[in-house]
């Protein structure tokens, strides 16, 4: 029996293993195509979607309007041939068929297909979902704190187990309500005391925020909860105040657990989706200031995921695999700081 146990085991982490494998590998050949395209740059780009000139016609020289053979006869089949009279100009066309069409191009100078290509930079999103997150952070951090400080070493039974209710609920709540009370409600309430509009990098930010708390809060319960009452007992006994052992005992021995939880609330901040959506703004434009509107990662992907196809779809396969390997990151982190041993 102990060895089935120790091969089930093995076998449930090697699924997880070729799961978490198998997305990586399917992003990237999905995102390949705009990889080679755009390279890094992409992540430094703020186009989307933004129509780029590859082949310019070459000016004329100054004082005449003929166009030089060499250039047009590669590219369009049309030489110029100047005539005996300097104010007159004829233009010949060989080498092609002569159609409607061709002269409608060569009337209205449009640029044709070839010479123009789709730019897409995921600078704006990114930017989005690092601010964004970083908002939610500032915000949650010292409320959750206080929250499971308040639970662990101040409430009595009957108010932290009704706190700790209400928190677990939270916690249970749909994003996209979220998103629906904070477009109607929050995001209104948000602009008349700072300003700006109700759909904002600031709203999207404390959205997040919000959600995230319970998190936050929970996990950060259970690590104090684990710091043994031996050790704050020895510290009342030695006349140090209910602050004073917060300070010096319960948080360097919860440490640990607590820098977890933030992360794994980093984690989840990142790549929160509907809420989002809402109240971000949904628009390719740096935040000049907290009011103004923005986007997200994940945000694009839910808005443009269903209509985009080509060059477009490789570029959100993109942003996913850069969302992907940020979220591995920090979960790397969040188990490190969770499995690491006490200095």
């Amino acid at each position: 029996m102990d060895k089935l146990f120790q091969i089930l085991t093995r076998i449930s982490a090697s699924l997880v293993f070729i799961i978490l494998v198998a997305t990586a590998v399917v992003l990237y050949l999905t995102a390949k195509p705009a990889i080679e395209e755009f390279g890094l740059g992409f992540v430094f780009d703020s186009r989307w979607a933004v129509t780029e000139i590859l082949e310019k016609p070459a000016e004329s020289p100054a004082g005449s309007s003929a166009i030089p053979a060499s250039d047009s006869a590669s590219d369009t089949g049309v030489r110029t041939v100047d005539t005996a009279t300097p104010a007159d100009e004829a233009l010949v066309i060989d080498d092609i068929d002569s159609d409607d069409e061709f002269d409608d191009d060569i009337d209205t100078g449009e640029e044709s297909d070839s010479n123009t290509r789709e730019i897409y930079g995921g600078a704006v999103p990114i930017v989005g979902t690092i601010f964004s997150t970083l908002i939610a952070m500032i915000f949650s951090i010292p409320i959750a704190m206080g929250v499971a400080v308040f639970l662990s070493e101040i409430a009595n039974e009957f108010t932290a187990s009704i706190i700790g209710t209400a928190i677990e609920l939270l916690a249970a709540i749909p994003s996209i309500i979220y998103g629906m009370w904070a477009l109607f409600y929050f995001g209104p309430f948000i602009a008349s005391i700072f300003g700006g509009s109700s759909v904002s990098l600031l709203v999207a930010g404390l959205v997040l925020g919000i959600m995230v708390l319970p998190f936050m809060a929970a996990l950060s319960r259970d690590a104090i909860n684990t710091t043994p009452n031996v050790l704050k007992e020895s510290a009342y006994a030695m006349g140090a105040t209910k602050f004073e052992v917060i300070k010096d005992v319960i948080f360097p021995y919860a440490k640990t657990g607590i820098i977890g939880s933030v992360i794994i609330s980093l984690g989840r901040a990142m790549g929160e989706t509907m809420a989002v959506a809402f109240v971000i703004g949904g628009i390719f434009k740096f935040a000049q200031k907290p009011t103004d509107a923005t986007i997200s990662v994940p945000v694009v992907l839910a808005n443009n995921f269903a209509e985009s196809s080509g060059m477009s779809m490789h570029a959100l396969f993109y942003l996913s695999l850069i969302l992907f390997l940020v979220s591995i990151f920090t979960i790397y982190l969040a188990k490190y700081f969770f499995l690491r041993k006490q200095s």
